[in-house]
């Protein structure tokens, strides 16, 4: 079973305009709206692969109600947590001449009761055959150890974690070893306090550290750089799948759908990399966080390429 945790839902608008003119007025030529959230995003992409999920976290309010509905109508299930005040809504603005701009809100306010349902939910999901997707920013009153927390939660059930946070989510969280993470290039340069691109051969060794302090599975996706994957001692690094590229919002989403999906089939690694590779690819093709099909990401797999990584 595959249980994605988004603590800060949202409904995703996405407007595309020609040109962004900040202080002018802007004409808006399409719009898009969808469930969103890192964690429902990651549902949303396991369910277009053919597998399942439960999606778990807050919701509250009207824009609440039209998530629980979306996922219904896609077939998701959902035990979401209602709270008081409005889930939020994402903006994303595209531009046809290239470029994204995110406005993003802050969500309601978590009370300490409610998080304590949560992890109570979340208990009762957690065995052995359970993979818990812990992503995305948290609400206020949420702490950010939250994740660090939830990890040793699960893991004192057999469960396994798979991270995918930033800033002091991200290093909090290292602290409880989740079992897989999927950080990007951006996120492993803050977490070393890098002021410049750090290098594929610094990136590595990064991620080879995480791997010596217990986390098993470590993907690092470098945006047009391709990703590189560490699980156990298999290591290799990709080039970006060649594609015509729409959007970049929700890439990393669907790569940690990736993960996800390959460990409850049981795939190998070269059929994970596959997998984490082209369904990546494939979302960059989609307009707003609508995950691509299997057909796209069924073709685009044959057209991955992967080297031995050496550090």
């Amino acid at each position: 079973m595959i249980v994605t945790v988004t603590m800060n839902p949202a409904i995703d608008k996405t407007v595309e305009i020609d040109t962004l003119i900040q202080g002018g007025l802007n004409r808006i030529q399409k719009v898009e709206y969808d469930a969103g959230g890192k964690g429902i995003n990651v549902s949303k992409t396991i369910q277009e692969l053919g597998g399942s999920s439960v999606a778990v976290g807050f919701l509250g309010g009207n824009a609440g109600k039209t998530i629980e509905n979306v996922l219904k109508e896609k077939g998701i299930t959902s035990d979401f947590i209602w709270v008081e005040g409005e889930t939020r809504t994402n903006t994303k603005v595209f531009e046809t001449r290239g470029g994204v701009t995110e406005l993003n809100e802050p969500g309601p306010v978590i009370t300490e009761e409610k998080i304590e349902e949560l992890l109570k939910k979340l208990e009762g999901y957690a065995d052995e055959n359970t993979l818990f997707v812990l992503s995305g920013s948290v609400p206020a009153g949420v702490d950010k150890g939250i994740y660090g927390r939830i990890t040793r939660l699960v893991h004192q059930k057999g469960a396994v974690v798979l991270l995918d946070a930033d800033g002091e989510l991200f290093r909090r969280s290292l602290e409880a070893v989740p079992d897989m993470i999927k950080p990007n290039r951006e996120e492993l340069e803050e977490y070393e306090k890098m002021d410049y691109k750090a290098s594929v051969e610094e990136l590595a060794k990064i991620a080879g550290r995480f791997q010596k302090a217990g986390i098993q599975t470590v993907a690092v996706s470098m945006g047009k750089s391709g990703a590189m994957f560490m699980k156990e001692d298999y290591r290799v690094i990709c080039p970006a799948v060649p594609v015509k590229a729409h959007s970049t919002v929700g890439a990393g989403d669907a790569m940690v759908a990736g993960l996800a999906y390959a460990w409850e089939k049981k795939l190998d690694e070269e059929k994970m990399v596959r997998l984490c590779m082209a369904v990546s690819a494939g979302a960059v093709t989609t307009i707003g966080t609508k995950p691509p099909t299997k057909e796209l990401v069924e073709e685009l797999s044959t057209k991955v390429e992967m080297t031995p990584l050496e550090f």
